[in-house]
Formats: C-alpha cells, structure tokens, sequence
C-alpha cells in the first residue's frame, strides 16, 4: 500500500515512518516544509503525484496555550488544512486517518469517555480539532478518526523526556495530581494505526495506552523506571499539587480518560497498559541515548 503521512517530522509521524515501512509499505513522508497542508492547490499537487491509497494526517497546530489567543492560526492549520486533506483523498479515492484529540471532550464526566459521548471541548485547540474531525467527516467516505491522549515518543519534544531532565536538575519538581489520562507511545499507537488501516472498519476510535494515572503518578512511574532502566540518578523530591497552582492561558480537563469502546466492538486489538508503554519507551531509550534530552 501507499501511504502518505503529514506532519511527518513528529514523534508520531516519524514512528509511523518507521512501521509502515517495516511493514512492507511504500511510504511518503511530508513534514511543513514539503507540504502545506493549508495551501489547496499544493495539496492537490503533492496527491496527484504521489496518488497514495491511504492518507495519514498528524500535521496539527498543536500549541494548546498559544491557540487561545493565536486562534486563526489554529483554526486554518486544524480546520482549513484538514478539509484540504480530506478533499484530496476523496478526489484520488484515498483512505484517511486523521489523528485527533482528548481535548475535544470537556474533561469534566466522570467516567472514561467512550467514542459516541458528544465533544464538548473548551479550549481553542479542542475546537479546532474537533472542526478537522467534521471536516474529515463531511468530505470523506473512507476515514477513520483516531483521538489520542498523552502521546510519548523517542522523537521531538514531550513529558516524559522533560521530566527525565528536570529529575536530574531541579532539587523539588511539584506536578499536577488533578488531572487523570491516559499516557500513549507513540509506537504502540502506530502499531495499533498498521493493524487498523488494513481493515474496512470506519469511523471513531479511542486509541490510548490503557489504564490511567494523574500526569504526578505518572511523573513517579517516569522516575521509577528511568532508575532501573536507564540508571539515571533522579535528584529531585517530588511533590503533588492542584492545577489551580499552574494557571494556564488554556483549560486542561480534569478527566482525559477514554474508554475504547469501538475497538472491542470491531474486535480489534487494543493497545498495551500504559506502565508496558513506558517501560518499552525506556527499552528503547537505552539504545538511543543521544535522545534523552531531544
């Protein structure tokens, strides 16, 4: 099969890269440079070349705190530049996935989310999103919409790799204890993509790493393992507090938790615990340590 991926150059399009391509599939890889996914005609250019069977669209504007005020911007990368994705794989007969959010849930029920709850998100970056999941919706006849949560990965920037440094720099690190997930490897989700995209099975799916934990069980895990796995010394004590003691320009949801209710329904295999997603993260981080602060 052939499959293109935007947003190519993050730590999930550049572990997808690596799996398809282990998989045997021709895959053409688009970072920003490449394509601008909000330019119609270019979009239409790159596809009528390439002309790929599937489509996998990660490129967003995912900078949560900046969208509440950069709301345009966020509005014609995740809206504008998602409906020009779904027009081209119309028009060239494409599948698409598109990678979407937690976000677009108001983070305040009780219980994990499952697929058919209604989106309610209250942040910019949550409705930009959710425009892209309506986009994708309204233009394509073959689409899978996949929401994600916590995502992880030995590429590019993320929580994991920022709290294995401040472990080793700061004597005192206070981390939210208020707000519940589900923390997802990138690799376990691309996985988890290759095994989807072969089957005819459309429409929204939940794909986290199972389990959950606030982002401070989470931080005590990140330690934890980076001690047995990677031998790192971890200096700091650390402390739990409240998400009223971190203001932020963009509301965070309480509970991001999602249930994968599509997944069993379509028989599918789900993906790993969380703690086995780590663990592999620090696997794999062993035998690339010029990744460690990257």
């Amino acid at each position: 099969m052939k499959v293109l991926i935007t947003g190519a150059q993050g730590q999930l399009g550049q572990d997808i890269a690596r799996i398809f391509n282990l998989a045997g599939h021709e895959v053409f890889s688009y970072g920003r440079e490449e394509l601008n996914i909000t330019d119609l005609d270019q979009c239409l250019q790159v596809i009528s070349i390439r002309r790929p069977d599937l489509i996998i669209h990660c490129a967003a504007y995912t900078a949560v705190d900046a969208a509440e005020t950069d709301v345009e911007a966020a509005y014609v990368v995740n809206a504008i530049g998602t409906r020009n994705m779904a027009l081209v794989a119309e028009k060239f007969d494409a599948k698409i996935v598109y990678i979407s959010t937690d976000y677009v849930y108001s983070g305040t029920s009780e219980r994990p989310y499952i697929e058919y709850d209604s989106p309610d998100p209250q942040s910019v970056y949550g409705k930009s999103k959710l425009a892209g999941e309506q986009m994708v919706q309204s233009f394509c006849s073959r689409w899978f919409i996949v929401r994600t949560s916590w995502l992880f990965g030995l590429h590019g920037n993320n929580f994991v790799k920022t709290m294995l440094r401040l472990g080793q720099e700061e004597p005192l690190l206070k981390v939210v204890n208020d707000q519940k997930g589900s923390p997802t490897y990138t690799v376990d989700l691309a996985q988890f993509l290759l095994n989807l995209i072969s089957t005819e099975k459309y429409g929204v799916y939940h794909a986290s790493n199972s389990g959950s934990c606030t982002w401070y069980e989470f931080t005590g895990a990140i330690f934890e393992e980076a001690r047995e796995q990677l031998g790192l010394t971890i200096t700091a004590e650390l402390q739990p507090c409240a998400t009223a003691e971190f203001p932020r320009p963009a509301p965070r949801p309480a509970n991001s938790v999602m249930d994968h209710l599509a997944i069993r329904l379509n028989q599918l295999e789900g993906l790993p615990h969380w703690r086995d997603g780590l663990n592999q993260f620090m696997l794999d981080m062993k035998q690339h340590p010029e990744l460690y602060l990257k």
